[in-house]
């Protein structure tokens, strides 16, 4: 069993959502981004994902590309990113998924990147652009050497497209609430109960729903559609962001365990 598999495990036999934070490696800096992780794990994170700075985030909205600007702007590089990653993870109780678009990943070539990822602790991917059809050449040895590749249903996949996607997906399938890119909204769109009962019908792996989610209210109403996760991002990269690293810091401490006591309630 994986990290992030047994994870969900622990969570579901207590009748837990899990929280997925979000954040940009080296914004502001990768010594703030390494404290980030630390404060996140210990305010009410069940995993963390991290984003590797890429010029052409494409699935990403202004905030989270306007921290990956300045993270490379800075001069982070993934080399920097996985140093600082195996130096933190042995501090952390929650599993790190790291979100990395797929150029990088070829350039590298799979087998050194996947070693190199394995090397530093990290226990799962999100490759957003990573498209279906070519995913097997990434999932085949990130299986064999224990990496969770989680890949994306979006809310205009056909019946059929899900059901592929399901079952090819590690970990977990992560849920796109919208139909564009990552971003703070105001509502999550009612098509996301459809979607997550759709999903629901073809397996039985958590589900986790992420791009658009920025308040606790937002957190709950998925749990209560019946969502395994709820994942956060701008609204983590912005409030980082905001003031000195401290300030930024206290922040995010302060708003996940304000989104974290939003998943322990239940309506029902």
């Amino acid at each position: 069993m994986t990290a992030i598999s047994d994870c969900f495990e622990n969570l579901s036999r207590n009748s837990e959502c899990a929280l997925i934070p979000f954040i940009t490696a080296g914004d502001p800096n990768l010594e703030t981004t390494a404290q980030a992780l630390q404060v996140l794990d210990r305010s009410g994170a069940d995993i963390i994902e991290l984003g590797v700075p890429y010029s052409d985030p494409l699935a990403d909205g202004p905030v989270i590309q306007a921290a990956a600007t300045r993270a490379l702007q800075k001069g982070t590089k993934f080399d920097s990113v996985l140093e600082m990653v195996k130096a933190t993870i042995p501090s952390l109780r929650s599993p790190i998924i790291l979100f990395n678009y797929y150029n990088p990943i070829l350039y590298r070539g799979i087998e050194k990147f996947l070693t190199q990822i394995v090397d530093a602790g990290v226990a799962g991917l999100v490759v957003p652009d990573l498209p279906l059809e070519e995913a097997q050449g990434l999932l085949q040895p990130a299986s064999e050497m224990g990496i969770d590749v989680t890949l994306l249903v979006a809310p205009t996949s056909s019946t059929e497209r899900i059901e592929a996607i399901a079952r090819s997906s590690q970990g977990f399938i992560y849920l796109v609430s919208v139909t564009g890119v990552t971003g703070m909204r105001s509502q999550i769109q009612s098509r996301v109960s459809d979607l997550l009962k759709e999903i629901r019908g073809v397996t039985d792996k958590p589900i986790g729903v992420g791009f658009g989610i920025s308040q606790p209210e937002q957190a709950h109403q998925v749990r209560e559609w019946g969502a395994d996760a709820a994942i956060v991002g701008s609204a983590f990269v912005k409030r980082l962001a905001e003031g000195n690293s401290e300030q930024g810091l206290k922040a995010i401490a302060e708003f996940c365990q304000t989104l974290k006591q939003s998943l322990e309630t239940s309506d029902k």
